[in-house]
């Protein structure tokens, strides 16, 4: 019998929070606020979808190194509760939902796929070879945006599209950057890479910072290029709050508030720029 709370605990179906606000944020931003209900849904199957195969991909990929992990003992894989012979299977019916969902979009969309499938198929390795496997990670989250841009009609190369995606990639590398040094010597132990295997945990920490700057003025930089409302700018402004909160109480050499509190707290930053982007718009 398949056991549907350890698939659920094998994809974190919740770590849609950091890339579906996106695909909606450059859905309404491409179409003036108007992408259409079919439109939305679509996107979110399409998302979801291929959020779940990628992170069916990386924990088979990283298996045999979650499994000496500690830290990982709860995942589903690691407890012996999915095969990787079910995780295979699950991960081509997640494909298959996944086209089946972009072909019910604009017809460029099936076309571009296999661009925006790339960057989420090849990070969970990149880790074997650079430091900057989060960067990796943030391309593959900024297809959220991207996909939702040309999903609801936008032009696909697009300078404003380019520099929301670009916030994207800073803001999820930087935090995945300072959560991932907790692993530190494990990592160093196995031959993996890291921002902190290659710079050090506080150089790391220092890294992480100037990228959520820089991610902040791209959110910033965004909504000036499509001229977007007021209202986006406070979403902008509590986005940085929720950065500055998190650099003030993690500290490099003190990994407690490294958790899933604090991973999912990142949340926070894609739900408020969504929320006053669509404020935004509604005002408008």
């Amino acid at each position: 019998m398949i056991d549907i709370k350890a698939h659920l605990n094998n994809i974190a179906l919740h770590h849609t929070i950091f890339d579906l606000p996106f695909a909606y944020i450059g859905a309404l931003m491409a179409s003036n606020g108007n992408p259409g209900w079919e439109t939305i849904l679509w996107i979110t199957v399409a998302l979801t979808s291929a959020r779940a195969a990628a992170l069916a991909i990386d924990n088979l990929a990283d298996l045999k190194y979650d499994s000496q992990q500690p830290r990982m003992a709860y995942r589903a894989m690691v407890a012996g509760r999915i095969s990787k012979r079910e995780a295979l299977i699950f991960i081509a019916l997640c494909f298959v939902v996944l086209i089946f969902a972009v072909l019910q979009l604009r017809p460029i969309c099936i076309y571009l796929l296999p661009i925006a499938a790339l960057p989420c198929i090849i990070y969970p390795f990149t880790k074997r070879f650079t430091g900057y496997c989060h960067v990796f990670l943030g391309i593959a989250i900024a297809m959220a945006p991207a996909g939702g841009w040309v999903a609801a009609g936008g032009e696909v190369i697009s300078f404003p599209l380019l520099v929301l995606c670009i916030g994207v990639v800073f803001w999820m590398a930087g935090f995945d950057g300072m959560y991932g040094a907790q692993d530190r010597k494990f990592d160093m132990e196995h031959g993996l890479h890291s921002l902190a295997t290659e710079h050090g945990s506080k150089n790391a920490f220092g890294i992480a910072r100037n990228y959520h700057l820089f991610a902040f003025f791209a959110f910033l930089s965004a909504g000036i290029l499509v001229r977007i409302a007021w209202p986006y700018y406070i979403g902008v402004v509590i986005a940085g709050a929720v950065l500055i909160y998190q650099h003030r109480i993690l500290k490099w050499n003190d990994f407690r508030h490294l958790n899933q509190r604090y991973f999912m707290r990142n949340g926070l930053v894609s739900i408020a720029l969504f929320l006053f982007t669509w404020a935004s718009y509604l005002i408008g």
